[in-house]
């Protein structure tokens, strides 16, 4: 056995901590659960571009399975909150305008 080959790094596919990765997850799940709180979604659009730009960043850097969660979380929260958003302002305006009619 050679005893050089004890102290050297090991090589190959080590898990690498990358917190950016972590961060566009953890905001695609935020994203996602501000879905269902009104005008809670501003909160979920917010959280949803800032989670795309650290996913796209991670994954740039180095890619993985978490940057690319965090990218598809981010993206459909990013998208359902924008919708969820425009159909509570929708519901407030037409909620507001019924008082013309009366």
């Amino acid at each position: 056995m050679d005893n050089n080959n004890m102290y050297q790094q090991p090589t190959g596919n080590q898990p690498v901590n990358n917190n950016k990765a972590t961060a566009s997850l953890v905001l695609g799940i935020i994203s996602l659960v501000c879905i269902f709180t009104g005008y809670g979604t501003i909160l979920g659009i917010i959280a949803g571009v800032i989670g795309l730009v650290l996913g796209i960043q991670a994954k740039k850097e180095a890619p993985s399975g978490m940057a690319t969660a965090g990218i598809v979380l981010s993206v459909i929260g990013l998208a359902l909150c924008a919708l969820t958003f425009l159909a509570c302002v929708a519901c407030i305006g037409i909620i507001g305008s019924m008082g013309a009619f009366y």
